[in-house]
């Protein structure tokens, strides 16, 4: 394992592991695993848990910052395409707000930490 330094990291599947992610699969199947202990960053390498966030003030490794930016940005893309196709189950004026809002936290990822 490594990351013994101080830098806090992103997971590597930042967008998967959303608060809002982990409640609509809690109220869809009814349980939610544990966290794993050790995780793999967005910058490759295997840290406790405990020293990863998802939010971009407390994330100093730059990049983790940079690779969180990103996936948000592909994220956000994703779900604005998804929300336009037919069959969709949210409307494309939802799809478009979670689409801007994961693009504003990309933008914070952009900007240096705290």
């Amino acid at each position: 394992m490594g990351g013994d330094g101080p830098h806090i990291h992103v997971q590597s599947k930042v967008a998967d592991y959303d608060a809002d992610v982990r409640n609509v699969l809690a109220s869809t199947f009814g349980l939610v695993g544990d966290r794993p202990s050790i995780v793999t960053t967005g910058c490759g390498q295997r840290v406790l848990y405990a020293m990863t966030s998802p939010r971009p003030e407390i994330v100093t490794c730059l990049a983790c910052r940079e690779h969180a930016r990103l996936e948000h940005l592909c994220f956000a893309e994703q779900v604005e395409r998804l929300g336009g196709m037919p069959g969709s189950t949210i409307s494309i004026a939802q799809a478009k707000l979670a689409a801007d809002r994961h693009r504003d936290l990309a933008e914070t990822f952009f900007d240096a930490p705290g």
